[in-house]
């Protein structure tokens, strides 16, 4: 049972992947979450919003980025996502250094990352329809960090 909810509508603007950012952050903040828990969102969700403007939009302010969080106990799913170009091979793209924008000098490891922070983590992406990132993420709060570090 979905305890929480939440959705977010911004302009691809890179100024906005702060916003993102603050909102999931300030989202989760009642289950009292570690520093690292918060470190690795902010690195997924920038991740993910950053390759929602940039490749999916090209940049392109006039269109709008999706962010939608539900927390289900101690949990959260997370969807980012755009109606953009989509992507060609999903296979391809998950390759680390992989980017279509060299023009950019960007590293093509955001996917990668996603994924290695994630607990779970699924792409969906149809060609000129938008992409789809969904990740889930259990949130261990900082009293249950001080009490495993405790009984160990």
């Amino acid at each position: 049972m979905v305890t929480n909810s939440m959705e977010l509508r911004f302009k691809a603007t890179l100024k906005n992947e702060s916003l993102a950012r603050t909102a999931v952050i300030s989202f989760i903040e009642s289950l009292h979450p570690t520093a690292e828990i918060v470190g690795e969102l902010k690195t997924i969700v920038s991740e993910a919003v950053s390759n929602a403007i940039i490749h999916g939009y090209h940049l392109d302010a006039s269109k709008d980025v999706y962010v939608k969080g539900d927390i289900e106990d101690d949990v959260l799913s997370l969807i980012i996502s755009d109606y953009g170009q989509g992507i060609k091979d999903i296979d391809l793209a998950l390759t680390p250094h992989y980017t279509t924008r060299p023009d950019l000098e960007r590293a093509g490891m955001g996917l990668t990352i996603i994924e290695s922070l994630s607990d779970s983590f699924k792409i969906r992406s149809v060609i000129n329809m938008g992409t789809r990132v969904m990740v889930t993420k259990k949130i261990v709060s900082a009293e249950e960090k001080v009490t495993d570090d405790v009984g160990q």
